[in-house]
């Protein structure tokens, strides 16, 4: 448990103030090209960002993401973003739940219902623990915390990066098929910051998974917090693979081709034009995790509700502005795919 705790604990520093981002590689969002509305005809203060996902309605499609959990202050930041995502009607996912598995003391640090009794709430669990589970046992995890919905991780990359990590990953697919047709809430096949191909997703929804979190490059670089926590061999291996991944736009463009019945476009979001963005690519909800976590150490509570009450109104002006008086609107306005963006839309 001291090894989980203390990765953790790395995880939370590297995240708020460390030097993780992808070098080269961005989320492509800033090649999806919103068509300006002279004429919107709209009431900026009617506009409607509501949406319902996992069959729980949320204020605005924001996903206040994955980020941690097992340490004290793990407990202190989950309550604080907990807190302000029931009180502003977002959706919010705990860190990975492993730490439970290894000790049952680490519970606390994910309990989060105390403060938010009826906002969505993801629950977390690698694809690799996962498999090694029984149904049953996976099923109590949920319970323990009180989850909607079960994020099942999808982090290769980031594992063989890590000395103490995973390294078999046979039986993903059937895993997650299992647990779809067995759990009593909705699973979310979710990365871990490399995006999901086109022909993961086809893979996927053959299989009938229904929910994806994309995860995608060009924000926190996963191989690149596991690479500074490396030494010898796994260091080197991290830097060469630290810009890999399929950047966000083009894997939420690619997903939403499948069908899915809800795509969570995380992996580098930054702000409310960012989300409406994704929203036109075909997105349920926008996630912010390394941008919630840094208003909150640098601001505290009401320098992260400053920074939430920011992008709302980012994303309804960029609503406004493209005329669009509802999120479905919002999908359905004129877009333009430039760049590399539009040579992945076409695969």
């Amino acid at each position: 448990m001291a090894d989980i705790a203390a990765r953790k604990a790395d995880h939370l520093d590297l995240a708020t103030k460390g030097d993780v981002g992808f070098r080269q590689r961005t989320t492509l969002l800033e090649c999806v090209e919103l068509v300006h509305d002279a004429l919107p005809e709209l009431d900026l203060d009617a506009i409607d960002m509501s949406c319902t996902v996992l069959g729980k309605k949320l204020k605005a499609p924001i996903l206040i993401a994955a980020m941690t959990g097992g340490t004290d202050r793990a407990l202190r930041i989950n309550q604080e973003l907990a807190r302000i995502a029931e009180e502003r009607g977002y959706a919010f996912g705990l860190g990975s739940q492993r730490a439970i598995l290894k000790n049952r003391a680490s519970l606390p640090t994910f309990a989060v219902r105390e403060v938010m009794p009826s906002a969505l709430l993801l629950g977390n669990l690698g694809v690799v623990q996962a498999a090694k589970l029984r149904t049953e046992e996976v099923r109590e995890l949920v319970g323990l915390v009180g989850a909607d919905a079960l994020c099942i991780h999808l982090n290769p990359a980031m594992e063989v990066v890590q000395a103490e990590g995973d390294r078999d990953f046979r039986g993903g697919l059937d895993t997650l098929e299992r647990l779809t047709q067995e759990l009593p809430v909705p699973v979310i096949a979710k990365e871990t910051g490399c995006g999901i191909s086109g022909s993961v997703a086809e893979r996927l929804r053959a299989r009938g998974i229904r929910h994806v979190d994309v995860s995608g490059a060009g924000g926190t670089s996963w191989v690149a917090v596991e690479m500074h926590r490396a030494t010898g061999a796994n260091r080197a291996l991290g830097e060469t693979f630290r810009d890999w991944g399929i950047p966000t736009a083009a894997s939420v463009a690619l997903c939403a081709k499948q069908g899915f019945d809800t795509i969570f476009a995380t992996g580098g979001v930054r702000d409310g034009l960012d989300i409406a963005k994704a929203v036109a690519l075909g997105a349920s909800a926008g996630g912010i995790a390394r941008g919630s976590l840094q208003a909150l150490d640098a601001g505290g509570r009401d320098g992260a509700i400053a920074f939430f009450e920011r992008v709302e109104a980012e994303l309804k002006t960029a609503m406004l502005l493209v005329g669009a008086k509802d999120l479905a609107a919002l999908r359905r306005a004129p877009k333009l795919l430039r760049g590399e963006l539009a040579e992945w839309a076409k695969m």
